[in-house]
């Protein structure tokens, strides 16, 4: 357990990627999902997030459904996310 420093609350420090992409994929199951850990301690990841599931939705709909497969994570473990949240297409088109 860690005390963070600002809000003095206390969590448990590192979030595993594996039960990232597992909570992830609850809410959408055919999700492709490749994370970095950006400072090695993994509390600040890096997340590209591909499913057909966000063909048709907005971008701020699309980190909505990810940000609330991952609301308990974001409280503690998980300090920071970034995110890209593609369609398979897009994904394809980078």
């Amino acid at each position: 357990m860690v005390m963070d420093p600002l809000t003095k609350r206390w969590y448990i420090s590192a979030m595993n990627p594996a039960d990232i992409i597992a909570k992830i994929r609850v809410v959408i199951p055919d999700a492709q999902v490749d994370l970095v850990d950006l400072t090695g301690t993994k509390d600040h990841w890096q997340a590209t997030i591909v499913s057909d599931a966000f063909e048709g939705m907005s971008l701020l709909k699309r980190q909505r459904m990810i940000y609330g497969a991952l609301a308990e994570e974001m409280k503690g473990p998980i300090h920071a996310l970034s995110m890209k949240v593609l369609t398979v297409s897009q994904a394809a088109e980078q």
